[in-house]
Parts: C-alpha cells; sequence; structure tokens
C-alpha cells in the first residue's frame, strides 16, 4: 500500500510494534509523534535515532526522530528504520529518565533487539516480528539522502572584496570595503592613470561578481 509520506508510514509501523509492547507489560504512551529527520546536533551528530521527553512538547507527545541519511540497502531500509523506531519507542514506553538502564534492556530485549543497549541491532527474533507488520505499512516512501552534495542553504560569504578598475586601461584589483571607506580608491599601477572607479559601498550585500 502506497504511503501518503513518511510520517504516516512510520506512525502506521509503530501502531502495527503496539501489540508487541503489551504483551510485554509496558504499553506505547498514547502520544508519540515519528518523523524522519535530523536529530538535534543535525547532520554531523552521531546519532541515528532520538526521543525527546513528551515534557518538551507543546501538547504532550513524546518526540521521536530518524535520521534521513542512513546507509542501509533500499530493501533493507526498512527493517532497519523499524528496528531504530522500536529503540526509540523502548525510551518512550520506560521513560527518558529510565536511559538504557534495566528496565531498557527487559523491553528492548523482548522486542528481539540485539547488542549494546546504546545501538541496538535488530535480532532475527525481531526481524520475525516486524516482518507482518511491514508487509501491512506498505513500501517506505522514503530514499537516503546524501548530504555531502550540494544543498539549498546560501554558501557563508567572506569580507566582500569591491571590484576597482581603471578608467583608462582597465586593470582591476580588489579590496575590502574598511581601505575604500579609510584610504580611498587604489591608484592604477601606470603612471598618471590616478585613481580606480570601484563598486558602490551600498552594494556589499550583493553577489561578487
Amino acid at each position: 500500500m502506497e504511503q501518503d509520506n513518511r510520517e504516516s508510514w512510520l506512525n502506521r509501523v509503530a501502531a502495527g510494534m503496539a501489540p508487541l509492547f503489551e504483551a510485554l507489560g509496558t504499553p506505547l504512551p498514547s502520544r508519540v509523534r515519528v518523523a524522519i529527520g535530523f536529530t538535534s546536533r543535525g547532520a554531523k551528530g552521531k546519532a541515528i535515532g532520538e526521543c525527546w521527553d513528551n515534557r518538551r512538547s507543546g501538547d504532550g507527545h513524546f518526540e521521536i526522530f530518524i535520521r534521513p541519511d542512513l546507509a542501509h540497502a533500499p530493501d533493507a531500509m526498512p527493517a532497519q528504520i523499524a528496528a531504530i523506531l522500536a529503540h526509540e519507542l523502548v525510551h518512550a514506553a520506560v521513560g527518558i529518565a529510565a536511559g538504557h538502564g534495566r528496565a531498557f534492556k527487559r523491553l528492548a530485549v523482548g522486542l528481539g533487539l540485539v547488542g549494546p543497549m546504546r545501538a541496538t541491532t535488530p535480532g532475527d527474533a525481531f526481524l520475525g516480528a516486524i516482518a507482518p507488520i511491514l508487509a501491512a505499512a506498505g513500501p517506505l516512501p522514503h530514499a537516503r539522502l546524501d548530504t555531502g552534495g550540494e544543498t539549498t542553504r546560501p554558501k557563508k560569504q567572506a569580507t566582500r572584496m569591491l571590484k576597482c578598475e581603471c578608467a583608462t586601461c582597465g586593470y582591476t584589483a580588489r579590496t575590502a570595503r574598511k581601505w575604500l571607506e579609510t584610504a580611498g580608491a587604489p591608484l592604477c599601477p601606470i603612471d598618471g592613470h590616478g585613481p580606480m572607479r570601484h563598486d558602490a559601498l551600498d552594494a556589499d550585500d550583493a553577489e561578487a561578481d
């Protein structure tokens, strides 16, 4: 079944896992939001998932984020994302204050997550339990985001260097605005050509040519 967006897919998977939590005696909270997006440390952070306490939410929801640049193969990605989701849902179920301690471990292991509790991975039991849930949820409407390429964020511009040009011979040079304001335009190195013309000082925020 094709989903409208990634969040609807994640919430369907979370709802599908709810009976697993109930069977382990620790039901999921009624208010949980899940989204694919960068965690609080952004693209440079190392966390692949994050759960925010419901006391931080304006309407009392646990807020879960799963980063969008995971490098799993496309066919393995749904199960991997479901495993990350399960880890974060465990945090919501036992409370953030429990950390990765005994309560967290009991529930995570019961779900079939294995490995160090701070970085769990899906075990065979989890993969078996999650398979019908993923089948019911349909295709994951997400592809890995390559964060090493171009972005829409404007490039940070260094100190604006204003173009100066000799009106006689066309010789050009660049200098900072502060020097034009304090020392005036530079002189053309050719004798007799005098001060060079320059960009308007109020155009220092324009795109450099």
